[in-house]
């Protein structure tokens, strides 16, 4: 059974905050957090535009702060679900030898989706773009956990 599951992306600043703060509203009994790739932005909080729109949308992910993952949450987590194929790889790069904690792409739990990756609004600036696709895509994923 999963319990708690780890949202990547590469700076830990939009998308995998976003991501966290959306399945811990529509899936408040399974712990979620998230991470980066890169350390860049450690200890920060999410970016002020990505929270701004949280926020419109009812949630507030101001208390997440910027951490890098490690090989450790292989074993502290039931399930990494990144945001895209380079940060799924550089996971993978992190896992340690004989661990089977399974590692996704978000989208690979949204029919039509699978092998995508979630824009980064950093970079495209469509903040409710990625929100509407984190926000269907971890519905799927909290349906798939359920089911």
């Amino acid at each position: 059974m999963i319990q708690r599951v780890l949202f990547v992306c590469l700076g830990n600043i939009c998308r995998s905050p976003a991501a966290q703060g959306v399945f811990r509203t529509m899936a408040p009994d399974i712990e979620a957090d998230s991470a980066a790739t890169v350390s860049w932005h450690v200890g920060n909080a999410p970016y002020a535009p990505v929270q701004a729109a949280m926020k419109a949308r009812g949630m507030d992910i101001s208390d997440i702060r910027g951490r890098q993952i490690t090989s450790d949450d292989f074993n502290k987590f039931d399930l990494i679900v990144a945001m895209d194929r380079e940060n799924l790889a550089a996971v993978e790069e992190l896992r340690p030898v004989g661990c089977q904690t399974p590692v996704h792409l978000l989208t690979s739990y949204l029919a039509g989706f699978e092998g995508e990756c979630v824009p980064d609004p950093y970079y495209t600036r469509d903040f409710d773009g990625c929100l509407d696709l984190i926000e269907e895509a971890t519905d799927a994923l909290q349906a798939h956990l359920a089911s």
